[in-house]
């Protein structure tokens, strides 16, 4: 469930490139999900490939790769879905977590989750 986008640096796996995207802050993801031609770009190769429940229900073979993320003021090294080239990059929990970010989907942006408890 999509909520807001929201501006994200992805980089390399050695930190030292990054390309910046607007995403789809998606509270009902697990992962980030990027399109495939970005991360092959960014020369991040994909580590296993896994099953995922799309919210349609349907289930799909997808590869996974570790990457950097910046979002927030904040970075982190992460799993990333090589998604497919038509679809909008979006920000899973998985990385929101790791950067220590929640969402504040009314006023469409994210904060540091210790102001959230």
């Amino acid at each position: 469930m999509g909520t807001f986008r929201y501006p994200i640096a992805l980089g390399n796996p050695t930190g030292t490139e990054f390309e910046v995207l607007s995403a789809l802050v998606d509270t009902g993801a697990t992962y980030t999900s990027v399109p495939s031609s970005l991360l092959e770009q960014l020369n991040v190769k994909p580590m296993r490939r896994t099953s995922l429940v799309m919210s349609d229900g349907r289930r799909m073979q997808r590869s996974l790769g570790q990457t950097w993320i910046r979002a927030g003021g904040r970075e982190v090294v992460t799993l990333v879905v090589f998604g497919e080239e038509d679809v909008i990059p979006q920000l899973g929990a998985y990385s929101l977590e790791g950067l220590g970010l929640g969402v504040d989907p009314s006023r469409s942006r994210l904060v540091d989750m210790e102001a959230m408890i």
